[in-house]
């Protein structure tokens, strides 16, 4: 009987670190918009960008993608959108937010909530201006001006879930459009 418990054991333990690491792998920490090489990196992606540029998947444009992509930015700084009541607040703190503020990628062609779908036609210029000028201030307000600060939909997040709203949320929408 203690023959078999030793390579059972082995295999546990084995199991156990290999789960561990490939959590970790899969988990790794993003870069961070608060940094000014990060947040000039992604406008520069977002530069690259032209009002016919086609998406890699899905089916927004890429003027509604850039709009999309400002009212994460409108929900932190501007008192447009209305926060959910209390019982949508709890199911979304619940289920939406630990995969919107963790490091793992979006999958393409996600569902996104109803205040982020853009229908109309956008004027590509101004919507991408506003998403530099959002990035850029974001950045310039640092790491510090958003720990502890409330978001719309999730309640108080740290820096680090800021930070990966964010920087995921535009990385996975600028790879959409190719760059």
């Amino acid at each position: 009987m203690q023959d078999k418990a030793i390579p059972i054991a082995l295999f546990l333990i084995f199991r156990h670190f290999f789960v561990y690491l490939n959590i970790n792998l899969m988990n790794m920490a993003l870069p961070i918009i608060f940094e000014k090489e990060v947040a000039d990196t992604i406008i520069q992606r977002i530069q690259q960008l032209k009002s016919d540029t086609p998406a890699q998947w899905g089916t927004m444009r890429v003027d509604q993608m850039l709009a999309h992509c400002n009212v994460t930015y409108e929900m932190a700084y501007e008192n447009k959108h209305p926060q959910p009541n209390s019982v949508m607040r709890f199911i979304l703190k619940l289920f939406v937010k630990p995969v919107v503020v963790n490091e793992a990628a979006y999958k393409k062609s996600s569902q996104t909530a109803p205040a982020f779908i853009i229908k109309d036609e956008r004027n590509f210029a101004i919507e991408q201006k506003r998403l530099i000028d959002y990035i850029t201030k974001t950045q310039s307000l640092g790491a510090t001006y958003f720990e502890g600060k409330e978001s719309n939909s999730f309640g108080v997040l740290n820096a680090t879930e800021w930070n990966n709203m964010f920087y995921k949320h535009l990385d996975h929408h600028l790879k959409q459009f190719g760059v």
